[in-house]
């Protein structure tokens, strides 16, 4: 019986870990029904900062000892995913999943372009006409002034906006700050945030159904968040990583048979340009880092 290459099993990992998010996303979207986005977020939460605390302590990473420059992009990091959080499931509460989710893997072109304004990392030509391109596709899928615009597809470019800057947060960080920790952390933030909001909201009850639908996100949340982190452990990222785009496909299968929502053929066609030029800038940061990797080790001898 032939061995699976890292490469494949990295992918298979990926494609999990993307069909598990959405899945999520799609137990919270149908949630809505009954429950209210606050309470939701908060009791989601619970479940997930109890996972992550259990996972620090298997990893010894509940550690505090950081850097104030450290705990200061923690900080930004955590707001960035409170932002996100908050953007991202408004605008899944009132659109299709299937352009929320379209709209959402613009995030590797917005953190090349937010790499390169804010933290002076090269962009060629190549690259930043991606981008372009891109954000393009963005505007055939939010199609603004058109019949089928939504104002709530600016809530999902805000939660774009929101993930960019926690993203970015990442990058600065030192590799000091374990990465469990840091996920941790901004689920107690996340959680807070349902906290707060839940003082002015009516709490509703749970029905058999909406209880089996919290469960479900919370268990797709946590099985995707460790499939994510496997998945890089796997293979070369310039190969797993464009499999993150199979949740697009599978939030447009989701948006069919569960909510009976589908994209109109401009919807559509900016998906395919988002997805095509996110994996083009992959691409090519992946090409630049082997070239790093390569030219740094000649000048050492």
């Amino acid at each position: 019986m032939p061995t699976m290459s890292d490469n494949i099993r990295g992918a298979l990992i990926m494609m999990g870990a993307m069909c598990a998010y959405t899945f999520n996303d799609a137990f919270m979207k149908a949630l809505a029904d009954e429950i209210p986005l606050f309470q939701a977020i908060f009791l989601r939460g619970l479940a997930a900062v109890a996972f992550l605390t259990v996972m620090c302590r298997m990893f010894g990473q509940l550690r505090v000892d950081f850097s104030t420059r450290d705990w200061r992009l923690v900080l930004v990091r955590t707001a960035g995913e409170i932002g996100g959080t908050y953007f991202f499931l408004t605008a899944l509460f009132n659109m299709p999943i299937a352009n929320v989710s379209a709209i959402l893997q613009a995030l590797p072109l917005a953190v090349s372009l937010a790499a390169a304004l804010f933290l002076a990392e090269p962009l060629g030509w190549r690259r930043l006409s991606a981008i372009v391109i891109g954000f393009a596709g963005v505007l055939l899928i939010i199609q603004p002034g058109g019949n089928d615009f939504s104002n709530y597809s600016i809530y999902a470019l805000c939660a774009v906006g929101c993930v960019t800057l926690r993203d970015v947060a990442v990058r600065r960080m030192s590799r000091d700050v374990p990465s469990v920790f840091v996920a941790l952390v901004a689920a107690v933030g996340v959680t807070a945030l349902g906290a707060v909001g839940s003082l002015w909201i009516e709490w509703q009850p749970f029905s058999i159904t909406s209880g089996f639908q919290l469960a479900g996100a919370t268990g797709f949340l946590i099985f995707g968040y460790i499939a994510s982190v496997n998945a890089m452990r796997f293979g070369e990222i310039s190969f797993v990583a464009p499999f993150r785009y199979a949740s697009l496909l599978v939030a447009l299968i989701l948006g069919v048979l569960i909510f009976d929502e589908w994209p109109n053929a401009l919807a559509l066609i900016g998906a395919g340009t988002v997805v095509a030029t996110g994996i083009f800038t992959l691409y090519r940061e992946t090409k630049l880092k082997q070239r790093a990797a390569v030219v740094i080790p000649d000048r050492i001898r």
